[in-house]
């Protein structure tokens, strides 16, 4: 049986949608175009309707068999292709003449080489449905696509400059879907919050969303990565636009080896770029920070145990924290020493000059987890909790032990959170969801006096 078909008429040019149930879907809505290796352009408008009923594709990318054994097959069956330039809007049923609702613009994760915005276990559903908001999810390029550039041969920070030109077609295009396009918050999780974070240094970024939900940023590999970045562009040199998209993603195994030797940094090889458009130089981050944080508040954080995803990745330590009484201290402070040094640690630091600046900054933490799984409330864990399908989590091994109705119980009071950031709703300078989550507000040096 096919779903009803609706019709919408943005600036873009006229769009069918189809109705799912819950929500209405347009999916697969090409917002920009580019050659290999160059900047991208916003896409042409069209006049006869757009069949906006396909997933997004996919950029090309490697399957990693650690993360299908702990998030499931995430990518199952998507179409892959590297001119992967589409968005996907999922909007409540029945949006009234005039409303005006939220937009939620997601940037998914994935180290810059793994993800999609249509990927299952991100379907955004439930928040929508729920929460009477808006959710735009972003497909970029990644990887050897879209992350490493030299500057001379070829541009870096494509996959960026992707991202931009989304945020772009959603203030053109999303006030014909019911959104508003003063209302938007952009949120993001892992590589996908760094990039909220660079996207927030761009020039303009203030005109393009209101709010950011900055989840799980790795903040502490993104800065002195020049060295690393410079080795790596040099064997990406012998990339071509000719190659197929197989002989790329074969090359790029062989570029992330070049960073193996430059310790922690090496696990997100791919990233942004500092000192190329649109970002300034390193010295000059800051700054920029600066410059936005008054006009864009900030809700940032991080699970507890972030480190645990990662602790089945180093056979020395899983022997180590496997030895009897031992083994669980030194879980503990391997955990808490690498959460700290490639997550906690940056984001306190980031909070706090956000809020020096004249910003508004809450930070979080997120301490839910399984009883009894291994991982803890590790990296990722606030995914399942936000979006997905059961289906799609069903063979997760970071839910294991656990039913889909205490993971989705716990996700309502998360998604509640998360949409009233996002309507504007100025959130407690302390609050605290038990079991879940607490939160506060960073206060501003001068705030500190008043109250003393």
């Amino acid at each position: 049986m096919e779903s009803a078909t609706l019709a919408f008429a943005p600036p873009c040019g006229p769009i069918h949608a189809w109705d799912d149930g819950a929500v209405v879907r347009a999916t697969g809505i090409p917002y920009a175009a580019a050659d290999r290796f160059a900047a991208p352009v916003p896409a042409r408008d069209w006049t006869e309707p757009f069949a906006a009923t396909e997933p997004s594709p996919a950029c090309p990318q490697a399957r990693s068999r650690f993360l299908a054994e702990v998030l499931g097959d995430a990518l199952a069956g998507m179409p892959r292709d590297e001119h992967c330039q589409r968005l996907s809007i999922t909007l409540p049923r029945q949006v009234r003449t005039g409303e005006q609702l939220p937009v939620m613009v997601w940037i998914h994760g994935g180290s810059y080489t793994s993800g999609a915005g249509d990927a299952p276990i991100m379907d955004p559903a439930r928040l929508v449905a729920e929460q009477r908001v808006i959710v735009v999810a972003v497909t970029y390029r990644l990887g050897l696509f879209g992350f490493l550039g030299s500057g001379r041969t070829r541009p870096a920070n494509l996959g960026l400059l992707d991202q931009l030109e989304a945020l772009r077609w959603v203030q053109r295009n999303i006030r014909a879907f019911g959104g508003d396009p003063d209302h938007v918050t952009l949120f993001g999780q892992s590589s996908g919050g760094d990039a909220v974070a660079h996207l927030m240094a761009a020039p303009g970024a203030e005109s393009l969303f209101r709010r950011a939900i900055l989840q799980s940023p790795p903040l502490g590999l993104s800065r002195d990565r020049r060295g690393m970045q410079t080795a790596m562009a040099r064997a990406a040199e012998a990339a071509t636009a000719d190659m197929s998209a197989a002989e790329v993603l074969a090359l790029q195994a062989e570029v992330q080896r070049r960073a193996a030797s430059f310790g922690l940094m090496g696990q997100m090889a791919f990233g942004t770029q500092y000192g190329h458009h649109p970002l300034p130089a390193e010295h000059g981050i800051d700054a920029a920070w600066d410059g936005a944080a008054p006009q864009i508040d900030i809700l940032i954080g991080h699970t507890a145990e972030e480190a645990r995803l990662y602790l089945p990745t180093v056979p020395a330590l899983q022997r180590a924290i496997q030895v009897p009484l031992l083994g669980p201290l030194v879980r503990r402070a391997v955990v808490k020493t690498l959460t700290a040094a490639v997550y906690s640690r940056a984001i306190r630091r980031f909070a706090g000059r956000h809020a020096r600046a004249g910003g508004t900054a809450h930070r979080y933490v997120l301490s839910w987890a399984v009883p009894g799984n291994p991982y803890g409330s590790a990296h990722t864990i606030d995914l399942p909790l936000l979006l997905g399908t059961r289906q799609a989590w069903a063979a997760s091994r970071l839910l294991a032990g656990a039913s889909w109705e205490t993971v989705d119980g716990q996700g309502r009071r998360l998604r509640r959170l998360w949409a009233d950031f996002a309507r504007g709703v100025p959130l407690q300078d302390k609050g605290c969801i038990p079991g879940l989550l607490s939160h506060r507000r960073i206060k501003r040096p001068a705030e500190h006096l008043k109250l003393q």
